[in-house]
């Protein structure tokens, strides 16, 4: 298992993935750029029939992804992964040998049947390309996994616009040197393909239902199953439509309000891309190598500062124009513009990479790649939407360019809400995010070796704080469902929250008999259904700093459902502003910003044979002295 992303790269289980996918975008974006600057500047074509040609190339792309993704969804789960992929790269070179050989004779029709097959391929890899990483990835390894991939593919798409325009452009030979880049590319990404291990079909036996419509409509109710995971989707699909409404703006930004033409556009482009890969980087070093969901409200409201500021930095037109790159540097203002292009990708990649690992551990694995199918299709309808947006808000409703910057901030913000009022457990856990990153320095020990990645666990812990349990959620990646008491689950205002994040609530014996065997039942349901379940076995927060009694309940859980019990213990909060020694100092702070917290698990015990008393005993001795 790699404790940092960057270990991924020298793993077999990752590196050929990764190199295969960074490959296959490098090479779309040559050969579609290479084609577009082929029809507009060599070909001899008339202004009308390259504006035709142009409009109609990111539509051929587009069209294979409403046609072709769920049966690309269903061939995902049926044939192995690393087999699948090999066929993908096979037909890449087959696509582009066709493509070269429009290039070296200017035959523009059969570049664009190209095009739309590249569509067909892109179609096909998409499911596999995020289906896999749950298979060789840990949970812990989710995100950073994630992050590469989205570093990848943004440096590798902005790297191959370049490439395919100066290719080009080189004097004499420019149609046959991008034809050789782009048949010699497709090769290589087939050959380090072969190296990918094989990741076994999810459902073999599954059969592909020919029926295109009826298909496309079953995957989408397949994203629609699982509401958080729904919500995430429309999550990947908003980032989408942020994304192509702001790159389709910045050819023309670039030469209105920039000043200058092809350079400075690139500029906006590589200072976009590389804030998106950075970003996407920074977020398992952020969510501590869990799948932190809080840092996606983070990520969108840092999207739309950046975006208002692109607005106010310089709402007018160009003060100067012609200008060089080393002229826009000079000028006042043009290091605002810079940072506000870098810190809008930058926050898209906490926006969506943490979304996507979402999307991964809490979808059933047998289906996850026909959800992603279905994710593809609603992507793809968003990007279209996204383009007449575009066109309608300039040429109908008379926007300027900064002025639709400035909107796209204000409909992101929508869009956050929107999520935060029909997924609290985003707000939750961005509040939990903050308020832990803020207060405290927290350490983790023994989680990733000790709670199973998979499969039914139920973990005990000593209960210091009400924080404790997002402390413990914000250390262990797979969701845990806590038990709780019912009087704090029915807190005015919280109860939402806690009904989000699915909390168990559970009364005395004495209190309400009712709840408490309702809460049993449903304790022994999440176990039967594979669910990770948290008890506090004191019942109660310490009092004094010390470990309580733990009660029998657990027992009682374990005799219907004797799943492994994972020992957690956790220091250092006892001086929490949460705790009953904060609460009995009138609410102060911890007493050093900062301070130091712990947590600890264990080896499993065996469920058939624990015991409250030795599970106590093993508990306190973690927790030791340090209360």
């Amino acid at each position: 298992m790699a404790h940092s992303q960057f270990e991924l790269l020298k793993q077999r289980r990752f590196l050929p993935f990764f190199l295969t996918q960074a490959l296959g975008a490098f090479n779309d974006n040559v050969f579609r750029n290479a084609m577009l600057a082929l029809m507009v500047y060599q070909m001899g074509l008339s202004t009308e029939q390259s504006t035709l040609y142009a409009n109609l190339a990111p539509a051929l792309f587009i069209l294979p992804y409403f046609l072709f993704s769920a049966t690309a969804g269903q061939i995902a789960e049926k044939v192995e992964k690393a087999r699948l992929i090999r066929i993908t790269t096979a037909m890449e070179i087959g696509i582009m040998s066709l493509a070269a050989f429009g290039f070296v004779y200017g035959l523009p029709n059969l570049l664009l049947f190209c095009l739309f097959l590249t569509g067909v391929q892109s179609t096909l890899f998409g499911p596999v390309k995020y289906a896999i990483l749950p298979q060789v990835l840990a949970p812990e390894e989710l995100t950073g996994g994630n992050g590469l991939v989205e570093m990848g593919t943004s440096i590798s798409i902005l790297i191959g616009m370049i490439a395919g325009m100066s290719l080009l452009m080189i004097p004499g030979y420019g149609p046959q040197t991008a034809a050789a880049a782009m048949i010699g590319l497709a090769i290589a990404g087939h050959l380090v393909s072969r190296a990918i291990p094989a990741a076994p079909a999810i459902a073999p036996t599954l059969r592909i239902n020919p029926n295109i419509l009826a298909e496309s409509l079953h995957v989408l109710r397949m994203v629609r199953h699982d509401n958080t995971v729904r919500r995430a989707v429309f999550g990947v699909s908003w980032f989408w439509f942020v994304g192509t409404l702001l790159s389709a703006q910045l050819p023309n930004y670039a030469k209105l309000h920039l000043g200058g033409a092809e350079s400075l556009n690139l500029l906006a482009l590589a200072l976009f891309s590389v804030g998106t890969g950075v970003g996407s980087l920074w977020c398992e070093k952020l969510s501590q190598r869990t799948v932190e969901i809080g840092l996606v409200p983070f990520g969108a409201l840092g999207m739309s500062v950046f975006c208002a500021d692109l607005y106010f930095a310089r709402p007018g037109l160009a003060p100067e124009t012609g200008i060089t790159l080393a002229q826009f540097w000079q000028q006042a203002g043009s290091f605002r513009i810079m940072a506000d292009l870098t810190l809008i990708g930058l926050f898209a990649g906490f926006f969506i990479v943490p979304l996507f690992a979402l999307i991964q551990s809490r979808t059933e694995k047998h289906h996850l790649s026909r959800v992603i199918a279905g994710m593809n299709i609603q992507n793809a309808a968003f990007i279209v939407c996204a383009a007449v947006t575009g066109i309608a808000l300039q040429r109908f409703a008379g926007f300027n360019i900064p002025q639709i910057f400035l909107l796209l901030a204000v409909l992101n913000l929508a869009a956050l809400a929107y999520l935060l009022v029909l997924v609290p457990e985003f707000f939750l856990r961005f509040l939990a995010w903050i308020y832990i990153r803020v207060m405290y320095r927290v350490e983790v020990h023994g989680v990733e070796r000790h709670v199973p990645d998979e499969g039914p666990a139920l973990l005990v812990c000593n209960h210091v704080s009400y924080m404790d349990a997002l402390l413990l959620s914000s250390a262990v990646p797979r969701p845990i469902r806590f038990v709780m008491y019912y009087r704090i689950f029915n807190t005015p205002f919280a109860r939402w929250a806690f009904k989000a994040a699915k909390a168990i609530p559970i009364a005395g014996r004495h209190e309400d008999p009712e709840i408490m065997e309702r809460a049993f039942a449903e304790a022994e349901q999440a176990l039967a259904d594979g669910e990770l379940v948290c008890i506090f076995p004191e019942g109660r927060l310490t009092p004094d700093g010390e470990i309580g009694p733990f009660k029998p309940g657990m027992e009682r859980i374990l005799a219907a459902r004797p799943v492994p019990v994972v020992p957690m213990a956790i220091r250092g909060m006892w001086a929490s502003i949460f705790s009953r020694s904060g609460l009995l100092n009138t609410l102060r702070l911890p007493s050093r910003l900062r301070a130091h917290v712990t947590i600890l698990a264990e080896p499993p015990v065996a469920g058939a044979m624990a015991t409250a008393t030795e599970l106590e005993e093993k508990v306190k001795a973690m927790r030791g002295e340090w209360a």
